[in-house]
């Protein structure tokens, strides 16, 4: 049975997340260097690729809040809400990042959201094992996809490239620590699926 009182939180959360600006407790990496010098046409490849990943961090949230909610273990549970924590700071570069760049995040964050967040309690109702599972799994993709994109980004855009360059470290330690906490491996059918998804996301957020 759901807690009302996290149900609530998870709201609430779901509400900053996509109407409150996110703020960063670690420094912005790569705060300290100088705006590189880059043609119209590599600052918009710039700004839709960092788009990309800010849509990714609204999904982080929403599938984190997601799992937590319906989350059975105690320990599983404070490992998806550190998570979620850490993935704030994600939010907080993405969307500085792109505002400097003279971009702006994707219109359709709000489904997104939504989506991200049915399908983390979801995954959370399987029992913890598969919910864990599915972070590491997430985490392990996102990786992928961040260093796909450092080969994308303008080689000048060293100010982008440290904001990746962190978050995939990030991620990486979020899989260990859900394969720590007794993650499942998940059949491949369900990677797959994930990977669909995440490949319908950023293609769309690339442009819209």
């Amino acid at each position: 049975m759901l807690d009302l009182d996290r149900l609530i939180t998870a709201f609430d959360n779901g509400l900053r997340t996509l109407l409150a600006p996110a703020h960063s407790a670690r420094a912005v990496p790569g705060a300290a260097l100088a705006e590189p010098e880059m043609t119209a046409p590599e600052r918009q490849v710039a700004a839709a690729l960092m788009r990309v990943n800010h849509t990714g961090e609204i999904c982080a949230q929403a599938l984190y809040q997601g799992q937590a909610l319906t989350a059975r273990n105690a320990s599983a549970r404070a490992a998806l809400e550190q998570a979620a924590v850490e993935e704030t700071d994600h939010l907080a570069w993405t969307a500085q990042r792109i505002e400097e760049l003279g971009g702006r995040a994707s219109l359709l964050n709000p489904l997104w959201y939504a989506g991200s967040f049915a399908l983390g309690a979801a995954a959370g109702f399987l029992g913890d094992k598969w919910n864990l599972g599915f972070l590491a799994e997430t985490e392990r993709q996102v990786e992928g996809h961040l260093e796909g994109h450092l080969d994308r980004l303008p080689a000048q855009d060293e100010k982008s490239r440290a904001i990746v360059n962190e978050m995939k470290v990030d991620e990486a330690r979020h899989a260990c620590t859900a394969l720590e906490h007794g993650a499942a491996e998940l059949p491949e059918p369900a990677k797959l699926a994930m990977k669909l998804g995440s490949r319908i996301m950023t293609r769309t957020a690339y442009w819209i």
